[in-house]
């Protein structure tokens, strides 16, 4: 090739690498409009909290931190999670509004989701240490789709394969012998 020229190869990937910092750039926009939302939330609340954002596979993170005692942030938690959950909805729906498009943004407050993450693989590893030694499948409790995704990883990682059966609320993981 004479220079100046570019070949197929070239264009691709740098076609490639425009569509991946597009990505970026739409998601880390999305971790803004929902910043700006869940800071208006805490202002009304009267709750402190410092709001950090990241940007992992195809999803932004968006997490409310505390450097005291997170007790104040417990409230947003709720229940195993169940205000978080409806916070999170109401999150995505906010960036709906400004973009007009879909968000599959993940919110975390005070470290309940890293917190519960852990605790799945770690579930989800057991599980699979226990179809391998039984030779059985073994059917886990009910679970929200963020707990099954976990899960359902931890499995793979593990060397196994699982499926979710069931209907919401009840659906469930199910871990498969080899």
């Amino acid at each position: 090739m004479t220079e100046g020229t570019t070949s197929a190869v070239d264009t691709a990937a740098e076609t490639g690498a425009g569509a991946a910092e597009s990505t970026i750039a739409r998601l880390e926009h999305e971790g803004d409009i929902a910043a700006d939302y869940l800071e208006g939330l805490l202002d009304i609340a009267d709750l402190d909290g410092d709001i950090d954002m990241d940007v992992e596979g195809d999803r932004a993170l968006v997490s409310i931190v505390s450097e005291g005692p997170d007790r104040a942030l417990q409230r947003l938690v709720g229940q195993d999670g169940e205000v978080l959950e409806a916070l999170q909805e109401l999150t995505r729906l906010a960036v709906h509004r400004e973009t007009g498009e879909r968000s599959r943004l993940m919110l975390d407050i005070a470290g309940f989701r890293a917190r519960k993450r852990t605790e799945l693989a770690t579930l989800g590893a057991d599980a699979a240490a226990k179809v391998k030694t039984s030779g059985e499948r073994v059917k886990l409790r009910p679970m929200t789709p963020f707990e099954r995704k976990v899960v359902h990883d931890a499995v793979a990682a593990a060397g196994l394969r699982s499926e979710s059966e069931g209907e919401e609320p009840q659906r469930c993981v199910v871990v498969l012998p080899a």
